[in-house]
């Protein structure tokens, strides 16, 4: 189901709790962000749970190399490479702000069935995962 988006910024600065892919709850959570992802796709490109009203660790983003939207539980960067500096804009907030990312990292994360996963991204994909981590972390661009 699509949900309105959080504008809150004292809201979008608490760190989110642990998610367990395997709670119907924290499940539903994750489909409602693919839902309002998809909805918002036009000026979208990811979306943490916190940024509709969820304090879960759990992210969706556009993989661009898949063409696909991806799910994470929990996820962790393990790894960051290439470090450069960007300004990103957030569905959550006006304008856009600059802000340092990198070009590769690697992330530890459970997959929606409760599976373990490390991946590397690369990029736009990478830079996107980057902005979401962040969110669940309570740290605004």
């Amino acid at each position: 189901m699509q949900r309105t988006i959080v504008t809150s910024v004292p809201f979008l600065s608490e760190p989110s709790a642990a998610a367990d892919p395997n709670d119907p709850g924290d499940a539903a959570i994750a489909a409602d962000l693919v839902d309002t992802l998809a909805a918002n796709r036009a000026r979208c490109v990811g979306m943490a749970a916190n940024m509709i009203g969820k304090h879960k660790r759990i992210i969706v983003f556009v993989d661009e190399d898949l063409g696909t939207i991806g799910v994470m539980f929990n996820p962790i960067i393990t790894q960051a490479d290439g470090a450069y500096d960007t300004a990103e804009g957030c569905l959550s907030l006006e304008g856009e702000r600059r802000t340092p990312r990198f070009e590769r990292i690697e992330v530890d994360y459970l997959t929606r069935k409760g599976r373990p996963r490390h991946a590397a991204f690369t990029g736009f994909t990478a830079q996107i995962i980057q902005h979401e981590i962040d969110h669940c972390d309570g740290v605004l661009i």
